[in-house]
Formats: C-alpha cells, sequence, structure tokens
C-alpha cells in the first residue's frame, strides 16, 4: 500500500479500500467528464481503469478538463494518465486510442464492472446505455451539463438499478450554453459518487467480502 493509499485508507478503512481496488471502471471519453469523473475515482481509491479516447488535448479543452497547458497536443488519455499517476502512481490502466462506436463498445467494456458514459455525441450515448443496460455493469450516463447557473438543477436520478443519470436533462451544452468548468465539474463529480456509494454499499450488503 503506498501513501496515497494509506491516506485514503484513513478514511475508507484497508478493507473497504481493497474491495475498491477490485472493480474495474471503463471511462468512454475522457473529456470534461470522463477525465474529472476518473480523478475523483482515482482520490476515492479506485485502482483499475480502461481509459477510452481517441482526442488529443486543444487549448480550448484546458476550461474544464483535467490538463495542464503543457500537455496541449497529447493524447488525451496518454496525458490523463501521467495526471492520475501523479495521484496514485500503482494504478492499472488499460489506455487505448480508439474511437469508440456501438459497434465495438460491448467489446471493449466487457470486462469493466462499471461504465462511464462521457461522450458528446447523443447518438453513442443512446448507443451505450442500450448496450450495457441488459448486464449487470453499472452504468453512469449524463444529460444536461452546459452553462451557468442553476447548478442545483443538475441531480443524479436512479432509472435501473444499474442505471443512473446525472443532469438537468434539458440544458445540452451548446454556443449559447458553453461547457464550463463548474456544472461540468459537478457532474462529473456526481458521477463518481454515484459509483463510490453503490461499490461502498455493495461491501455492506455482502458482509465485507
Amino acid at each position: 500500500m503506498n501513501l496515497t493509499e494509506q491516506g485514503i485508507a484513513v478514511y475508507l478503512g484497508e478493507e473497504r479500500l481493497a474491495f475498491l481496488q477490485k472493480v474495474t471502471v471503463g471511462i468512454a471519453g475522457v473529456g470534461g467528464l470522463g477525465s474529472n469523473c476518473a480523478m475523483h475515482l482515482v482520490r476515492s481509491g479506485f485502482k483499475r481503469f480502461v481509459l477510452i479516447d481517441f482526442d488529443r488535448v486543444d487549448e480550448s479543452n484546458l476550461n474544464r478538463q483535467a490538463y495542464q497547458l503543457d500537455q496541449v497536443g497529447q493524447f488525451k488519455v496518454m496525458a490523463l494518465s501521467k495526471n492520475l499517476r501523479a495521484v496514485n502512481p500503482d494504478l492499472n490502466l488499460d489506455v487505448r486510442t480508439v474511437d469508440v462506436t456501438p459497434e465495438n463498445m460491448g467489446a471493449i467494456f466487457m470486462d469493466c464492472d462499471v461504465v462511464i458514459e462521457a461522450f458528446d455525441q447523443p447518438l453513442f450515448k443512446k448507443a451505450l446505455v442500450e448496450t450495457f443496460l441488459p448486464t449487470d455493469k453499472l452504468i453512469v450516463a449524463a444529460s444536461g451539463i452546459g452553462g451557468t447557473g442553476n447548478a442545483d438543477a443538475i441531480v443524479t436520478r436512479k432509472v435501473r438499478d444499474n442505471f443512473y443519470m446525472i443532469g438537468d436533462m434539458e440544458t445540452e451544452c451548446s454556443t449559447e450554453n458553453p461547457p464550463l468548468s463548474p456544472k461540468v465539474a459537478i457532474a462529473a463529480a456526481k458521477q463518481a459518487d454515484v459509483v463510490l456509494s453503490h461499490y461502498l454499499d455493495k461491501f455492506e450488503r455482502e458482509g465485507g467480502a
């Protein structure tokens, strides 16, 4: 157990931390939602991740995504891996610079316990939910996180036992309601909170097994 994990164990206890570290979290897109959600999950004790994104860091990403100025031009998954390992160097990261499509997402996230939906395109959001809803994977998606103001409208909705939606379900990102750091970060934190809460509850239900 490294120093970061020792620090997290102060709050969770070693048994809970060990339980979380067995969970594999897939993150479909590591932009504003995905990169920030991943960082929250690492700080919460999760250790195993599948990070998928084909894009590179752009200067327009720095207003809300978990990257730094000197990482502009790098593949997002590679830059995020470095940033996550700066918090916990012993992470188990499966990093892929591929374009997730409705055709390949089932295979990509096959071995994951959780899939975080962090796409920009509504078509892919819908396809991911439809792909994994019949499985026993936990799905945490987001819709409606654009603009500023009324941040309390970003809420967590339990749709099914294994499916949660985060957002206000109305304010999609657009020219009028751009993706900005505060509301994007709130939604990403709520996604991470669903995952953390789900597995801490599961730990208790299973008697700490």
